[in-house]
């Protein structure tokens, strides 16, 4: 994620060249990795409960930065199909996954901070959330490849 303002792709002889926007924050990857570890703990420990609610904050907020980031009208998303129109159906599913995904977390913190949702429930849904996320980072990625790849002319 970027912090200032959103760089759109530049052109060179009518090839999109990726923006700097375009790689997520280190610490978001990385709030997403403590939050795999926390929900990899074995859930009979004390505080099991407690670590996966303080890992879901920092996955909740780094993932609404990248919403910030990637939607709106100077967003990464519009750049995209600015340049390369045929992407949008894959951004229109991003952005569908951003809905989906920013839902599942507020659930799932909410769920969390219930003592009668046992911790199973909540280990198939901390499971359910990072494949989301994994999911929607290997999308985003092959849309990307697609732009630039192709309007770089790749190979084949």
């Amino acid at each position: 994620m970027v912090t200032g303002p959103i760089q759109q792709p530049s052109t060179v002889a009518g090839a999109v060249r990726p923006p700097a926007a375009r790689q997520p924050r280190p610490s978001f990857l990385g709030d997403v990795h403590a939050l795999a570890r926390a929900f990899a703990a074995p859930a009979g420990e004390p505080r099991w409960r407690e670590g996966l609610i303080l890992h879901l904050s920092p996955v909740r907020r780094g993932f609404a930065e990248h919403v910030r980031v990637t939607e709106g009208p100077t967003g990464l998303y519009a750049a995209l199909i600015h340049e390369a129109p045929r992407l949008d159906r894959g951004v229109r599913r991003l952005t569908v996954e951003h809905t989906a995904i920013t839902a599942t977390i507020a659930a799932l913190q909410q769920a969390a901070t219930l003592p009668a949702v046992p911790a199973e429930e909540l280990r198939e849904r901390v499971g359910r959330l990072l494949e989301a996320l994994d999911r929607h980072r290997r999308r985003g990625a092959d849309l990307l490849w697609e732009a630039y790849q192709a309007d770089l002319g790749g190979e084949d």
